[in-house]
């Protein structure tokens, strides 16, 4: 059995944030739902998470995930001091018991399943995870023989300067045999320079230790500032690029796009510059993105292009143009082979198959149906001051330049609005609408004036 604990009681004071450490955001989703989510594919049994610091907030954050157990450590006196926690809630439990930190958010899930192997291939009381850092300065130094197996870790201040030497650093991952652990925790002291009970003082307590260095140590940095948190946003970025890379999707510039990890390309897509995907998106077959797009929760069909705008919730068919500078915003469900030009906004309406939206117009609560040409400047006016009403073309109607379609309002099939119309009324299928002022023109008018 298995059971995974997540340290995630810290301040993280070097943040300066009002938000908790493990609440902050990488790549679309918080540092404790990446341990968390690192986890998974190990199919625990338990799964419990040390909480302290604005605890009901990250219990909050968290509620969505089932079957996760929150344990209360209150003060917080140390890593040890954390896992301690954990004696009353597994006390019947009898296993292995995986130790992570809530902002250590880039481990690969693949690594945890070789500590796992390793632990158990090895008989191990304690197997931890290691990294050779170019800078070890500030890290714990593990010191093992050539089968791995651990003689001691000592804390950077209390190594000798011949110890210094040695680059094979602690990365505070462990898994343990959770009974011998639960014998050695009450032993802990808070004897040393900051009165906190270790973790990494088990090492010593359990026997056999061993370790598992990681080939890539950027999976076992740790976040205590901005500065750590951008660095680690810049290298899952690159993960996240070169992954979908090697699935087929090409970026010109890939260093100025970011994504999220929830995002989804086709196969030949081609992403140009100062594009960014956030959310659960996905970009079909074939589609050409950018330059300069922000497109989130959205979803494109094969074959999309889209230049210079912003998508927001947005459902947009196979072979459609987007832009440049439009905006489609929660709620739009655009059909295939439509058009969405240059200053258009669309919110919460649907588009059938060829809608034409060409320039500078807002449609907003309106249903368009196959075929629709909306001249430029064109307004539904959706809103009467207290409600929102939803505005009706029918297949094969279009509308003239700066025409405004006041809603409730329901025009036929093959309509034809005139050009700077305003249309209050119901129109039948096959009529002209028209509803401005009579034309005036005065002669002579400037050379009569004094």
């Amino acid at each position: 059995m298995l059971a995974v604990a997540v340290l995630a009681a810290g301040k993280g004071t070097r943040m300066r944030s009002a938000l908790p450490k493990v609440l902050q955001p990488l790549a679309g989703a918080s540092l404790v739902e990446r341990v968390l989510a690192s986890c998974d594919q190990l199919q625990p049994e338990r799964r419990l998470l040390i909480v302290g610091h604005q605890a009901e907030r990250v219990e909050q954050s968290l509620a969505d995930h089932a079957g996760l157990e929150f344990v209360l450590q209150q003060p917080q006196n140390g890593t040890g001091h954390a896992v301690q926690q954990l004696l009353e809630p597994l006390a019947d439990f009898s296993g292995d018991l995986l130790v992570l930190n809530g902002d250590v958010p880039l481990l690969r899930p693949e690594t945890l399943v070789a500590l796992l192997e390793q632990h158990h291939s090895s008989g191990a009381a304690v197997t931890l995870l290691s990294a050779r850092l170019a800078d070890p300065s500030g890290y714990g130094r593990v010191f093992a023989d050539p089968s791995g197996a651990v003689s001691a870790i000592v804390e950077h201040r209390d190594c000798s300067d011949e110890q210094r030497l040695n680059n094979l650093t602690n990365a505070g991952i462990y898994c343990f045999n959770w009974q011998q652990l639960a014998a050695a925790l009450p032993q802990l002291s808070s004897d040393n320079d900051q009165g906190e009970l270790y973790l990494t003082d088990t090492v010593a307590l359990l026997r056999p230790a061993m370790h598992l260095e990681v080939t890539d140590a950027d999976e076992i940095t740790g976040i205590n500032d901005r500065l750590q948190l951008s660095q680690c946003e810049a290298v899952l970025q690159q993960r996240l690029r070169c992954h979908w890379m090697a699935e087929g999707v090409t970026f010109t510039d890939p260093a100025s796009c970011s994504l999220s990890e929830a995002t989804r390309f086709g196969r030949d897509v081609v992403v140009e510059p100062q594009c960014h995907f956030r959310g659960a998106s996905s970009i079909g077959d074939g589609c050409r993105i950018g330059p300069g797009c922000l497109i989130e929760n959205s979803q494109l069909g094969e074959g999309c292009e889209v230049l210079h705008s912003v998508l927001r919730g947005a459902s947009v068919g196979p072979h459609c143009s987007v832009g440049p500078f439009a905006q489609l915003r929660p709620g739009s469900e655009i059909a295939e082979r439509c058009h969405i030009g240059n200053f258009v906004e669309v919110k919460n309406s649907t588009l059938a198959a060829g809608v034409k939206v060409n320039h500078l117009s807002y449609i907003g609560d309106a249903d368009l149906g196959a075929g629709v040409n909306v001249g430029a400047g064109t307004i539904t006016a959706n809103y009467d001051g207290e409600r929102k009403h939803r505005t009706v073309v029918g297949a094969g109607s279009k509308t003239g330049a700066n025409s405004v379609l006041v809603a409730p309002l329901q025009l036929g099939q093959n309509v034809t609005v005139g050009a700077g119309s305003t249309i209050t009324r119901d129109v039948p299928d096959n009529a002209l609408a028209l509803g401005r002022a009579r034309q005036l023109v005065k002669d002579n008018w400037r050379a009569a004036r004094p």
